[in-house]
């Protein structure tokens, strides 16, 4: 098993050292499943929700929330993103709303983080603009789909 590189030696955080690291271009994708009652879908899909657009808010929410990553998450380098885009795709048939993010960016550590942020702010922004009407949506399986870049290569999940 290898060991956590956000650990020195003492088991004690500390933000990993990136400066002998050769800048290349890194893109990471992710996704999550914001589950609601049918009734919900449809006024999203509808344009009916009474605070306004649902997917245009998630979706500039879902950038901003990639931008300031380094913000939320402690140890994570901040990043001059290239690229951050958001994709909603309905599921009728399980009554829920895929979130997909993607990130780029040319430089010296991966965008995992900034995509997987993009994804989960995405969702709470969809659950913020219709809880007045589905108090029990849900987020499930927010996970790394992709990553391409840098010395590990490419990651697919399975």
């Amino acid at each position: 098993m290898s060991t956590l590189s956000h650990l020195n030696d003492r088991g004690e955080a500390r933000m990993v050292d990136v400066s002998e690291k050769a800048v290349t271009s890194r893109t990471a994708i992710a996704e999550g499943l914001v589950s609601m009652s049918p009734a919900t879908l449809d006024m999203i899909l509808d344009g009916t929700a009474p605070k306004g657009d649902v997917i245009a808010t998630a979706r500039i929410a879902g950038i901003m929330g990639a931008k300031k990553t380094a913000e939320l998450i402690p140890l994570c380098h901040p990043l001059p993103l290239t690229q951050v885009t958001l994709n909603f795709t309905p599921l009728r048939e399980d009554s829920c709303i895929r979130v997909e993010a993607t990130a780029r960016v040319d430089g010296k550590t991966g965008v995992e983080m900034e995509a997987l942020t993009a994804v989960t702010v995405a969702c709470l922004t969809l659950y913020d603009m219709c809880k007045a009407v589905d108090r029990a949506m849900s987020f499930s399986s927010i996970r790394l789909i992709e990553k391409t870049g840098g010395r590990t290569g490419v990651y697919r999940g399975a």
